[in-house]
């Protein structure tokens, strides 16, 4: 006999062998439709399963842009509900700051005026604490978006839109003004 007629085909139908149960054992041959079949089946499978992962990848970056756009509300929210109420005590802060600056030279009530600038110091400190910070204004730039001009004057050692002082410093907490600066600005 050949070596060919020894091997089956896959188009000719293989009688299984038997197990001592009496139930016939799986081969490994099956028919080319079969074949056919299985091998759809298998291509269906990985398309579906590719299909999952796109879309569980794209859950995911949701998920992720979710996240992140949620943390940044909340930092906001955050930021605005400090700002709201602690905006009150920064004209509490500008009069305390007003009483160090005019506070008496001659040595009299000299604990009075350092019981103020401690008070002022430690108010300035809690006011950080929570992100609030003051702006720098002196010999900068004019920005509309953070300073406020109350006057524009000629001066020659200033260029022109420049700060020539600060009447009443501005805040910020973050990104976000909570009280712009009083200035007075080089014509």
């Amino acid at each position: 006999m050949s070596d060919q007629e020894n091997h089956e085909t896959p188009m000719d139908p293989v009688e299984k062998p038997e197990n001592e149960n009496g139930e016939a054992e799986l081969g490994v041959v099956m028919t080319i439709e079969e074949f056919d079949h299985f091998q759809a089946e298998l291509e269906s499978a990985r398309v579906e399963a590719q299909k999952n992962l796109d879309g569980w990848q794209r859950a995911q970056a949701d998920y992720n842009n979710l996240r992140r756009r949620t943390d940044q509300e909340r930092e906001q929210m955050r930021n605005d509900l400090t700002g709201k109420i602690l905006t009150p005590f920064l004209d509490v802060l500008d009069d305390l700051e007003l009483a160090v600056k005019n506070r008496p030279t001659d040595g009299q009530d000299n604990g009075w005026g350092e019981g103020i600038e401690l008070v002022y110091r430690k108010l300035l400190g809690k006011l950080e604490a929570q992100g609030i910070r003051k702006m720098e204004a002196d010999g900068q730039e004019f920005d509309p978006n953070l300073h406020e001009a109350i006057t524009h004057e000629q001066n020659e050692n200033y260029d022109s839109g420049s700060i020539i002082a600060v009447v009443k410093p501005g805040y910020v907490i973050g990104d976000r003004v909570l009280r712009p600066a009083m200035v007075r600005v080089a014509a």
